[in-house]
């Protein structure tokens, strides 16, 4: 089963790509502040990581929508980090899977129920350079899927009224730090 931890050896499989991710949430992402919202949901353990072994789009498509299923009958997990643990290295391809799995997701209708955020070790935003450090925002360890509950972005967005200026704070922040800061932090959470 290439979408659930089931079994004991799966579980040690697993390990390695949660501890990166996991480690990426803490350091960079919370660390930096790059979600103001993600600590208290870390702190309490309300994150579930889930891995998927597979290369077949198809296949990565059903388990993003068994993590929907799940977080329908589980509302004591806030969010979804779908770890893409063995295919979509190649940015452009992922991009093609996120256009799939956003489809799905509006197919399934979950759209105003979930939404999907993106992060890959080779994120581009499609406005600037591929050398940009504000590309680091949404890098991490491994290509990641990120299911929310848009319930929990209203609420957000209810409670911070400069939520929308999250994005910009952001990239400004990874651009002071550079590049190369970066790299060593990104490197640091594979290892």
């Amino acid at each position: 089963m290439g979408n659930g931890v089931d079994n004991e050896a799966e579980k040690q499989e697993h390990a390695a790509p949660i501890a990166k991710v996991r480690k990426w949430l803490e350091e960079v992402v919370i660390g930096h502040n790059f979600c103001p919202f993600a600590q208290g949901e870390f702190t309490a353990g309300r994150v579930r990581y889930r891995v998927f072994s597979g290369r077949k789009s198809k296949a990565a498509i059903a388990a993003l929508l068994d993590e929907m299923l799940f977080l329908d009958e589980h509302r004591e997990v806030e969010t979804t980090l779908l770890i893409l643990a063995d295919g979509w290295r190649d940015f452009y391809d992922y991009l093609a899977l996120l256009d799939r799995a956003q489809q799905a997701l509006e197919d399934a209708a979950y759209a105003g129920v979930y939404q999907l955020a993106s992060f890959h070790p080779d994120y581009v935003f499609a406005e600037v350079a591929v050398d940009d450090a504000s590309n680091y925002t949404n890098r991490s360890p491994l290509p990641v899927l990120h299911l929310l509950r848009e319930s929990s972005i209203e609420r957000a967005i209810a409670g911070d009224p400069n939520i929308d200026q999250i994005p910009e704070r952001n990239k400004a922040l990874a651009r002071a730090k550079g590049v190369r800061f970066w790299q060593s932090l990104l490197a640091h959470t594979q290892s």
